[in-house]
């Protein structure tokens, strides 16, 4: 009987040690085809066979993050005016229905804050599946063109990418270097002369000194590089009682204090040749 009972040990024992080695190479077999697996994963990631449009295996991080509940299922954006979403989510990263694993609110709110459109941004990642942005674009103010180039640029003179000239031809156009910072004071100075204002298709920046008028009619008028809003209000003064940017010249010169000087582009009388010029008004 005991002879018979220790066979039976002997025997129970070497089943379970097979069954032991056998889970081991299972589970070294299983090690080893996912190392394999994922080696060639990462081969076909990083040499860039799977990301084209509308790969299946770009979506699997979204997927496996929506099991979770960590996927943007539920995105609110506000304050845009000029730009798309898609712009904003691009700049951070996000796409809706997205992976939001390791996403961090404090960066993507610099991210915005570094964009030269965005004033200001605020972004809030609620728990689990929900993101909130708010941001304030900055306004565009006018057209800075340079050289070949055209700028939409706001109050303080910072352009703006992302936002079309083409497409604000109701804005002022200032040019040469120097006339997108100072554009907010002459705009808002010819703002309280409106009948000048609405005659001038652009105004452009003279050795970062001065401004030359460009009006809709051909006529230039030259702004002194002091007192020049005092310039701006004789100029006002004299359309208004003497009509004088309706009286076919084809320039105002301003650039001496008290004096306007013009050049005559019809000539009334004989004696008087093309290209003329006379002080019409002014005090020394």
């Amino acid at each position: 009987m005991n002879d018979d009972f220790s066979v039976y040990q002997r025997r129970s024992h070497s089943w379970l040690d097979q069954g032991k080695t056998l889970r081991v190479r299972l589970a070294a077999r299983a090690a080893a085809l996912l190392m394999l697996g994922g080696v060639i994963m990462t081969g076909l990631v990083n040499g860039g066979y799977l990301d084209y449009d509308g790969s299946p295996w770009m979506l699997l991080p979204g997927k496996a993050a929506s099991v979770v509940g960590m996927a943007a299922q539920e995105i609110t954006i506000t304050g845009l005016e000029h730009h798309e979403p898609e712009t904003l989510l691009s700049a951070i990263g996000v796409e809706p229905g997205g992976s939001l694993m390791g996403f961090d609110a404090v960066q993507a709110r610099n991210i915005l804050q570094n964009l030269d459109w965005v004033e200001t941004a605020k972004v809030q990642r609620l728990f689990p599946n929900q993101l909130v942005v708010e941001v304030k674009e900055r306004e565009p103010f006018a057209i800075w063109q340079r050289g070949t180039a055209y700028y939409v640029i706001d109050r303080s003179g910072a352009a703006m990418s992302g936002l079309e000239a083409s497409q604000m031809v109701r804005l002022p156009l200032v040019t040469g270097e120097g006339a997108n910072v100072a554009a907010a004071e002459l705009i808002n100075q010819l703002a309280a002369y409106p009948d000048i204002m609405l005659q001038v298709k652009a105004s452009a920046r003279v050795g970062s000194r001065r401004w030359t008028l460009y009006l809709d009619n051909g006529i230039t008028v030259q702004l002194p590089e002091r007192d020049w809003q005092q310039a701006i209000a004789m100029a006002d003064q004299l359309n208004k009682t003497q009509k004088i940017l309706a009286r076919g010249i084809r320039s105002m010169d301003l650039r001496l204090q008290g004096r306007v000087t013009v050049e005559v582009a019809e000539i009334a009388a004989t004696d008087m040749k093309a290209g003329d010029k006379k002080t019409v008004a002014g005090t020394n």
